[in-house]
């Protein structure tokens, strides 16, 4: 295997294959980077059998060439080495050559390093997944879904299944909720011209997190494919595969309440910095508790009290209060979170009484929604 190609593509390559690659992987050759040369281009694999990202460097692409004097190969190197090889190597080109005992020349410039390869016929084959049924989307639509359910996930493994994001496809609507049983995220969009339907798949919400800040925002679709164990997100350069958790997701329609008693509209950004300030003192002993209490027909007080410490009470002007008065207790980081999420300018609150879980959306709109359950102080 040989091949000449630019250094800024070869490492903006190994970054994205390096999210999959973890050292405590039990297949060792699964610590490696996986390089593989074809006519057309060099594929590049990292895996650490949950998630596998393989990224294309095509050749040729707009007139800019970026691959040249290709002898077709594959090689397995140690991914503990070669990334910071790469980045510090001295020219705008990097000559990479394999001989018959999987030795590795790296070449730029007079600077001239050997590693040991692996035989890439030990590396794993992924698994090939049928993108004939398939959906496609906006890159920046599904960045907007994740980012606004996976930071809901539960973070503790005795309920694995809460680990991940559901996603349900039904009647052309792409739906994420994720949950950890004290607060729920969820989003809807709406997908065009498909009959396709995924049901109860969850995807793990640490895969998530990894395609979030590798899905490249200047291009414009993902194509979503799922089999009974896998998933697979597709740009042009891109393959990430995630394997699915296994297990039923809980009902979590039922947990949305119907009607409120109490509707608050308000200013997203007031709201978050006033909350904000209370959570100074309310820090872990209590849970991260504030307290809101209704005031009239357009003020909300906020307030937090740590005996130890201090208290700090806050007024905040809101656009409108309907319905009985309320005092509620409830988690300032999932309350900041949840208003963090929304991005939008207004927000409508709907409470159901002090201890019944609350809805919060932006005024509106109902793709998105969060619920928190309230904490109960005495």
């Amino acid at each position: 295997m040989k091949f000449i190609i630019q250094r800024e593509q070869l490492i903006s390559s190994v970054q994205d294959v390096m999210k999959a690659i973890s050292s405590r992987t039990v297949i060792p050759i699964l610590t490696g980077i996986k390089i593989e040369a074809r006519n057309d281009g060099v594929t590049l694999t990292g895996s650490d059998s949950d998630i596998s990202i393989e990224s294309y460097i095509p050749a040729e692409e707009d007139e800019k060439v970026n691959v040249e004097q290709i002898e077709e190969g594959s090689i397995v190197l140690q991914a503990k080495y070669f990334p910071d090889i790469v980045r510090k190597l001295p020219e705008k080109t990097v000559e990479i050559e394999s001989d018959a005992s999987l030795k590795v020349t790296i070449r730029s410039g007079k600077a001239e390093f050997t590693l040991n390869g692996q035989d890439a016929e030990e590396y794993p084959q992924l698994p090939k997944i049928q993108t004939d049924d398939s959906i496609e989307m906006p890159i920046d639509i599904l960045k907007s879904m994740i980012k606004q359910t996976v930071f809901a996930v539960s973070t503790m493994e005795t309920r694995p299944i809460l680990t991940g994001v559901n996603i349900n496809l039904a009647n052309s609507v792409l739906k994420f909720v994720a949950t950890d049983s004290h607060r729920l995220a969820s989003r809807e969009v709406p997908i065009a011209n498909t009959s396709i339907e995924f049901k109860n798949i969850v995807v793990p919400g640490k895969s998530l997190n990894e395609l979030n800040k590798i899905l490249d925002d200047n291009e414009e679709s993902v194509e979503i494919s799922v089999t009974n164990n896998q998933i697979l997100f597709r740009t042009k350069h891109l393959n990430f595969l995630s394997r699915l958790l296994d297990g039923n997701y809980p009902e979590t329609s039922r947990l949305i309440p119907e009607q409120s008693k109490t509707k608050i509209k308000v200013k997203t950004k007031e709201l978050l910095g006033t909350i904000d300030r209370a959570s100074l003192l309310a820090k872990e002993e209590r849970n991260n508790v504030v307290r809101l209490a209704t005031q009239g027909t357009n003020i909300v007080e906020i307030t937090s009290n740590s005996p130890e410490i201090g208290n700090v009470t806050e007024d905040i002007s809101v656009h409108s209060i309907e319905g009985e008065e309320l005092k509620i207790s409830f988690s300032s980081k999932y309350m900041i979170d949840a208003l963090k999420a929304i991005e939008y300018d207004e927000v409508s609150i709907a409470f159901t009484g002090a201890m019944r879980p609350f809805i919060i959306r932006p005024v509106d709109d109902d793709s998105i929604l969060q619920l928190i359950l309230p904490v109960r102080t005495y």
